[in-house]
């Protein structure tokens, strides 16, 4: 029965994006969409001068090809774009995410569906449509998944996203649109969250093979190799969790899931934003040493609670590391994950004083808030604060096209790489042919190329 349930669905979703057409979005959906898509391109522009990657595309050589590596100074083939440009989006973990869907629709997608585009040369409002079918079927992906305890989302249902875009990029009819999306439900990653915890980057690889999955469902649908017969019941529905169907076609072209995103403004996972929110309130208000950081939040983030960490990516999921850092440097930003800011001694002293737990109180909020609540003792006394959501969230202080790009601007060191993103998004609806466009994103780098195979 619910493997029928799930089938039916993901016929309907098939019908929805193989008729989603640029000209009937409204405005709302649209702007949010052009927001979502400067968000990505530039933080992963700014993913892509990381050493860390920087040595993956040496070790990649990618060979020439008509999709860009954003930022990395080349172009390369779709396959190799869409992983590497995946990974670079999810290195500093300040890609755009959406709480009710437990994850990241965005990443999940865009970087395949870019890839394509570019290689197809296709036109500006095809390319928003497939952007779009991308969030919204991955998000109702997202929100239909209930996972495993100890399952990290990253690479799992958002496979659906990313074959869904390119399925619409492709020109596929109803009928194949749900072969694709149902064969990457079929190709997901199990990947434990304690990868994340330990610092280990083949989190980042989840991200990359989802991308180039979705592009696989795609192409095998289009040669006529992929049918939609409720797979997903089986995969995420059993193997890696719950499946609730009802959520997976959920009221397409009324409710635009992508208007109810985050986009994030600390380099660290989001279950940390509202403690280091909170704690960046707090830091003005400290007077003396402080001697003990209580950090209450939902059950979500309180396994986050180691007190030391092997590298970048297992300090981005330490709620002690984060706060310590926000309430001694004033910042969660990537220079917070150098070597030599890893490695203070000072941190790591105060690190040592922050407990985290779980708040009943603040857990019955979920899904609709992921609040935390930060309490400091120092010398001269106690003080709280409190946030209901991170910053940049859709229901809390949400970043605008006037105050993101702002934010990007400061990420990236100067206007002039996001004025360029941002010439390119406003170009795209006009655009009959988005190859060369989306080509001049890969030169947003800095005095370097990447490696390419002659």
């Amino acid at each position: 029965m619910r493997q029928r349930e799930v089938r039916a669905a993901v016929d309907r979703l098939g019908a929805w994006v193989a008729g989603l057409r640029w000209a009937d979005v409204p405005a709302g959906p649209r702007e949010r969409l052009g927001l979502v898509l400067l968000d990505v391109l530039g933080v992963t522009a700014l993913g892509a001068r990381e050493p860390e990657q920087r040595r993956l595309v040496e070790a990649w050589t990618p060979g020439p090809g008509p999709a860009p590596l954003v930022g990395a100074g080349c172009t390369t083939m779709v396959e190799a774009a869409a992983w590497l440009n995946a990974t670079a989006l999810v290195r500093l973990e300040l890609d755009e995410g959406h709480k009710r869907a437990k994850g990241h629709p965005a990443a999940h997608a865009f970087p395949a569906v870019l890839a394509l585009a570019a290689e197809r040369d296709a036109s500006g409002p095809d390319t928003l449509a497939a952007l779009l079918a991308a969030y919204e079927v991955g998000a109702r992906f997202g929100r239909a998944t209930r996972l495993r305890p100890g399952t990290h989302p990253h690479g799992n249902w958002g496979v659906t996203g990313a074959a869904a875009g390119c399925a619409r990029l492709l020109g596929l009819d109803a009928g194949a649109t749900a072969g694709a999306i149902d064969a990457g439900s079929g190709m997901p990653i199990a990947g434990h969250f304690a990868s994340a915890l330990d610092g280990n980057r083949v989190r980042d690889a989840w991200m990359g093979s989802a991308n180039v999955s979705g592009l696989a469902a795609a192409r095998m649908a289009a040669a006529g190799l992929a049918r939609s017969t409720g797979t997903a019941a089986g995969s995420l529905g059993e193997l890696l969790g719950e499946l609730d169907p009802a959520e997976l076609d959920a009221d397409p072209g009324s409710r635009w899931e992508v208007e109810g995103g985050y986009v994030k403004r600390h380099a660290s996972c989001s279950f940390t934003h509202a403690a280091v929110d909170a704690a960046l309130e707090l830091r003005g208000r400290l007077d003396g040493e402080v001697e003990e950081v209580l950090v209450e939040t939902h059950s979500l983030a309180a396994g986050l609670d180691r007190r030391t960490w092997t590298g970048p990516l297992a300090a981005m999921f330490s709620v002690p590391f984060t706060v310590a850092t926000a309430l001694r440097r004033g910042r969660m930003d990537p220079a917070a994950l150098s070597a030599e800011a890893l490695a203070d001694p000072a941190t790591a002293a105060l690190a040592a004083r922050v407990t985290v737990r779980a708040a009943p109180d603040l857990d019955a909020r979920l899904p609709a808030e992921r609040p935390a609540r930060v309490t400091v003792r120092s010398v001269a006394g106690t003080v709280t604060a409190e946030a209901p959501n991170p910053v940049g969230d859709a229901d809390h202080h949400p970043f605008t096209t006037q105050t993101l790009p702002t934010l990007l601007a400061d990420l990236l060191g100067g206007s002039e790489p996001v004025d360029a993103i941002q010439a390119v998004c406003a170009a795209l609806p006009g655009l009959p042919a988005v190859g060369d466009a989306l080509r001049g994103l890969a030169g947003l780098k800095e005095d370097r190329s990447c490696v390419s195979t002659p």
